[in-house]
């Protein structure tokens, strides 16, 4: 059974990093892509970055390009999000997500598991 775990999340100050964190296990991931996506309160759950365990390949949102960096470690199976410059319009929940089409997609059908998240609050 797939399991994915998030941590890192928490309070900081406009402007300020934070580093959140997805532990996966239950299966081989070579194939996958792992995204990162969020929710604030009262919206949609919106893509953020995605990466292949291969090669790797990234993609961002366009709010995040040039301040988030995600990264993965195959050997301890284990994805990053580095969020730098953070704005309170990033506040929301974070959520990790492992999609078996091995593409990092923006689009969250195209992803399988799904963690349950971990807080971001970025105050002003």
């Amino acid at each position: 059974q797939v399991h994915l775990v998030e941590s890192g999340g928490g309070l900081v100050q406009a402007g300020g990093s934070l580093r959140v964190s997805c532990a996966a296990s239950g299966r081989t991931f070579n194939d996958y892509a792992m995204g990162w996506f969020r929710q604030a309160p009262g919206k949609e759950r919106e893509f953020v970055a995605a990466i292949t365990w291969r090669g790797p390949t990234t993609n961002y949102a366009d709010s995040v390009k040039g301040r988030f960096t995600i990264s993965r470690d195959i050997a301890k199976n284990t994805v990053d999000l580095q969020m730098n410059s953070l704005k309170p319009e990033d506040t929301a929940v974070y959520y990790c997500a492992a999609g078996g089409n091995g593409w990092p997609s923006y689009r969250r059908h195209d992803y399988d598991y799904w963690g349950q998240g971990t807080q971001v609050t970025v105050s002003s």
